[in-house]
């Protein structure tokens, strides 16, 4: 019980360290702080100790965990390409007001005057499929497992997530982008491309993590188990 403990106590660790990236880009929105600013503050930190995390995991000799984590990373970032297929088109169809990795970019490398360039582009594809993994990690240690269809409905509440978020707002699209063009060719990229990801999401983690606990087998393991 006292391995399970540990258990529980790393997956917790992560769980919320997985959770600070995501919220990064909105939180920067509301005008609290400045992206580059969080990015040095939470976001290196909180990837670095995902990371150190893991490591500690590979000494335990906690080898299923570790793997869990991995797995979920890798899943999350190919997720993404998928993500990324769809919100691509629904952008050169007119349906998104600008790309927003080169828009992270830049707020991340503080060049919103200046605009894009070669390393903003890569700051913000990094942490736009940082993002990816960070949403895999947090899936597979709730779910386990999962399944396709709940891969799918986390999706879905990813895009809900971001629809409302100070993002559209900023951007003068107002909530659910409905002040964009027509009022609908954003949330039908938006909502396509995140049920895109939850299901190729749940569908890899499904295939991958046989046998993974989802997060209320380890507290039940860990505080109501008698052995």
């Amino acid at each position: 019980m006292i391995q399970d403990k540990k258990k529980l106590g790393i997956v917790l660790i992560v769980l919320i360290l997985s959770g600070i990236a995501p919220n990064l880009f909105p939180i920067s929105q509301t005008g609290t702080a400045p992206l580059s600013s969080l990015a040095t503050k939470f976001l290196i930190p909180s990837v670095v100790l995902i990371f150190i995390i893991i490591g500690l995991a590979h000494l335990l000799k906690y080898t299923n965990l570790k793997k869990q984590i991995i797995n979920c990373i890798l899943a999350g970032m190919v997720a993404t390409i998928g993500l990324e297929i769809i919100r691509e088109i629904g952008f050169r169809l007119g349906g998104m007001p600008g790309d927003m990795p080169k828009l992270m970019g830049v707020l991340l490398l503080d060049r919103f005057a200046d605009g894009p360039d070669f390393w903003s582009n890569l700051a913000g594809w990094s942490y736009h499929f940082w993002n990816g993994a960070a949403f895999g990690i947090i899936f597979s240690l709730l779910f386990g497992r999962g399944k396709l269809m709940t891969g799918i409905f986390y999706g879905f509440l990813i895009g809900i997530g971001f629809m409302i978020s100070p993002v559209t707002r900023t951007l003068g699209i107002g909530t659910f982008g409905l002040q964009f063009k027509d009022g609908y060719q954003f949330m039908i990229t938006v909502t396509l491309a995140h049920i895109a990801f939850g299901g190729i999401l749940g569908f890899i983690i499904h295939k991958i993590n046989i046998g993974q606990p989802n997060i209320f087998k380890r507290i039940k393991d860990a505080f109501i188990n008698i052995n």
